[in-house]
């Protein structure tokens, strides 16, 4: 997983793609945000956001 990563910044720093960093980072994040509140009091309110 850490190559992963690797090879990803590695790919955005040689092409200029710095752009892609915060779309990543959102996708990941709301990504986490949906598994974590999956099985919580909180998933009602979630699910609305979608």
């Amino acid at each position: 997983m850490l190559e992963f990563f690797k090879d990803l910044w590695l790919f955005m720093r040689e092409r200029k793609k710095y752009w892609l960093a915060p779309i990543m980072l959102v996708m990941v994040l709301l990504g986490a945000l949906i598994v974590l509140a999956e099985g919580s009091a909180l998933a009602p309110f979630i699910y609305t956001l979608f």
